[in-house]
């Protein structure tokens, strides 16, 4: 089995790895020739153009070419030239993060010139060389079926771990979600601890904790292992801006439950605490001092000093998964990317009914 992989990041980079180990021919190309460079030298083939790329992968009609770059515009520019170089029959795969609603309209744009169209939503961050990849799929059933062995490399076992969920835009959707239920996670789990940390009179270890609740608990959760991981190396998070990027798939999910009519206030809430560490000054905080000084006379602080924030660089291909750990924060991969493109925040755009 033969196929491409373009955007060798910390994902697909780490993806073609795991597949070249799995006993599948991967070609990968990327704008970095770092990144080109670092495949090649763990046994996987390295393009420095499309047509090289394409050229590798066999008869036409049968190849297969897979896409882990930024969501939005970036993703529909290399699937509008890939297009062009492809023939029917011809597989384009989406691995991003890109709204379900663009991968429907995707796939139905592919498949008047005859090439099929798969989304998958693909989680595992830097832990998925070494884990396994959780891919959510869609689209037809005969391309799903002809990539079979790719997913089985990608995943956590060839059996497990990986499954089509329907037609094209479903991978992406229930990805969507998936992220959508991840917010509500990680912010109970970071209310929480600051509560606790709060309640000095107990004077509480929150490693401890953590520890505990890994063990028998209900709440317990591969987010905690690695919450407790960082608490029991005495991670200090005084350095870190409370900045939280989002990459889009909790605005959508909250639009669709809109849609459909379906609350889920756990998931909006969630997602409005990330619009909320993005603003630098919240002109709603503002408003409030003022007009509380306004009726009541009281005092109210200015601002003497505005936020300034660096940047850590995302951790890369290949690169240990401890990396990322908030202990070794500093431990930057140096991306090459924009700061958008590294957050993660390129497929925030929002999406309006069938826009």
């Amino acid at each position: 089995m033969k196929i491409g992989m373009i955007g060798l990041g910390k994902m697909g980079g780490n993806m073609v790895l795991r597949l070249t180990r799995g006993g599948i021919k991967v070609t990968g190309y990327d704008r970095s020739e770092e990144s080109v460079a670092h495949i090649e030298a763990q046994g996987a083939r390295g393009a420095r153009s499309m047509d090289d790329l394409i050229a590798s992968l066999g008869e036409s009609g049968q190849r297969a070419v897979w896409l882990m770059v930024p969501a939005g515009k970036i993703t529909q520019q290399v699937i509008d030239d890939l297009a062009g170089r492809l023939a029917p029959g011809d597989i384009i795969i989406d691995g991003g993060n890109s709204n379900y609603k663009d991968s429907v309209q995707r796939a139905e744009a592919l498949a008047e010139r005859g090439l099929h169209f798969v989304d998958v939503g693909t989680s595992g961050g830097v832990w998925g060389l070494k884990e396994g990849y959780a891919l959510m799929i869609g689209g037809d059933e005969q391309a799903v079926e002809r990539l079979r062995p790719v997913f089985e490399a990608l995943a956590p076992a060839p059996d497990r771990g990986w499954g089509r969920m329907g037609p094209a835009g479903s991978g992406h959707y229930v990805k969507m979600v998936h992220n959508g239920i991840e917010y509500g996670m990680m912010q109970a789990y970071a209310e929480g601890f600051e509560l606790m940390r709060a309640k000095t009179d107990f004077n509480l270890d929150m490693a401890q904790i953590a520890e505990l609740w890994r063990h028998g608990s209900v709440v317990r959760s591969w987010l905690l292992d690695l919450t407790a991981e960082a608490l029991q190396n005495k991670a200090e998070f005084e350095a870190l801006s409370d900045y939280v990027a989002d990459s889009g798939e909790g605005r959508w999910t909250i639009i669709d439950s809109v849609e459909l009519g379906v609350p889920t206030p756990v998931i909006t809430l969630a997602t409005q605490m990330r619009f909320r560490s993005q603003q630098e000054v919240s002109y709603a905080g503002q408003m409030l001092s003022a007009m509380r000084r306004a009726f009541g006379g009281h005092a109210v602080k200015t601002i003497e000093t505005p936020r300034q924030e660096g940047l850590v660089p995302e951790v890369q291909a290949g690169q240990d998964p401890s990396a990322a750990a908030p202990a070794n924060i500093g431990q930057g991969g140096g991306g090459t990317g924009s700061s958008a493109e590294q957050l993660g925040e390129t497929g925030q755009q929002r999406v309006k009914g069938d826009e």
